[in-house]
């Protein structure tokens, strides 16, 4: 696994071991950074389950002001840590090592530009994270919330909870949805 782009660009990041995270592949990185090209240069960018930090690191390489990494498994927490040193970012990042619904709570920007989450799919947090994100002050209608889950996945309710999907990006074996805030009339 590599940086694809920008400051940091071929340098190597190390993973953890085991089969605890699913490291997004550099293929679909490299895609999903193409369409949001222009909204990274200065933003703040949070990394929910964030594994390795790649897609942070991605995000701090290719101009992001800021990058957020919440992670709880100690072996990931390590592998990012050694990645952020590696690539320098020591100073734009901060690293948030609880549990990610609890991290949430502990972003203290005025406002989040995109918030990229990849947990197990199977689980119910990324629901649960658009529940609380619908309440956090740094999270407005410009914010786009990126969520990495299985094909069969059912994101059906998000009206409910005041988000709509504004795209969809199948791959082989998993999707991107981009999510806004609803629009209040």
């Amino acid at each position: 696994m590599r940086v694809i782009a920008g400051t940091a660009r071929r340098m190597k990041l190390v993973t953890p071991d085991g089969m605890d995270t699913r490291p997004t592949q550099d293929i679909i990185k490299e895609t999903l950074f193409n369409m949001i090209q222009f909204d990274v240069p200065g933003s703040v960018f949070v990394d929910l389950c964030a594994g390795s930090g790649q897609m942070g690191i991605e995000a701090l390489s290719r101009g992001a002001r800021r990058a957020y990494f919440i992670e709880n498994d100690k072996k990931a927490i390590a592998c990012i840590q050694k990645n952020i040193h590696t690539t320098r970012f020591e100073d734009q990042s901060v690293l948030l090592k609880q549990e990610a619904l609890n991290a949430l709570r502990h972003i203290h920007e005025k406002e989040v530009h995109i918030i990229y989450m990849d947990p197990p799919y199977e689980s119910e947090v990324a629901v649960n994270a658009l529940q609380i994100l619908q309440g956090c002050s740094y999270v407005t209608e410009e914010t786009l919330i990126i969520v990495e889950t299985s094909l069969d996945s059912d994101f059906s309710d998000l009206e409910e909870i005041g988000f709509q999907i504004v795209r969809e990006k199948d791959y082989k074996t998993n999707r991107h949805l981009f999510i806004r805030k609803t629009t209040e009339v």
